[in-house]
């Protein structure tokens, strides 16, 4: 469920009804966008370590959290001049996911606020930032290249870039 709002939006997109962005600008801004909520997170909740109501470790703030209301954001940012029920759908189902995670025990309310916080402004940042990545890796009309590669167990991924 936390993930919807951004395959939904992805979805909308490659099926042709126009969003703020192109298609692969969405992904790009999407990712870029996951990689500063997963690696905020991440690191938050390796520094505190607080307890979950289950007893767990890693509680703040709520990753699922952040990831749902990245995704609603990024469906707000996309589609939201088109229609306002593509942002009360997203943001009711991000609302759902920290609902669920509290309801479970596996989040105070605390992680749950915090994790929005972190994925709203994640997405935010995002759109921000993509367009200078793309600036730096579009110059001169060559871009990067990716190679992805599986090896003894693991994936991985190397990129080369001309500059």
């Amino acid at each position: 469920m936390q993930f919807a709002p951004g395959a939904v939006t992805l979805g909308l997109s490659i099926s042709g009804v126009k969003g703020r962005n192109k298609t692969i600008d969405q992904a790009g801004i999407y990712l870029v966008s996951n990689i500063i909520l997963n690696s905020f997170t991440q690191g938050v909740k390796n520094a505190t370590d607080i307890t979950r109501p289950d007893g767990t470790s890693n509680a703040f703030p709520s990753g699922h959290a952040a990831e749902a209301f990245a995704s609603a954001e990024f469906m707000r940012r996309e589609y939201g001049d088109r229609s306002v029920w593509y942002t009360i759908t997203s943001y009711t189902v991000a609302s759902s996911v920290g609902l669920f995670r509290m309801y479970n025990n596996k989040h105070w309310f605390s992680d749950v606020v915090a994790g929005a916080g972190v994925g709203i402004l994640s997405t935010q940042a995002a759109y921000w930032l993509y367009p200078k990545i793309k600036g730096i890796f579009s110059k001169n009309g060559k871009g990067p290249v990716v190679m992805p590669y599986y090896s003894k167990g693991g994936i991985s991924a190397t990129l080369s870039h001309t500059f």
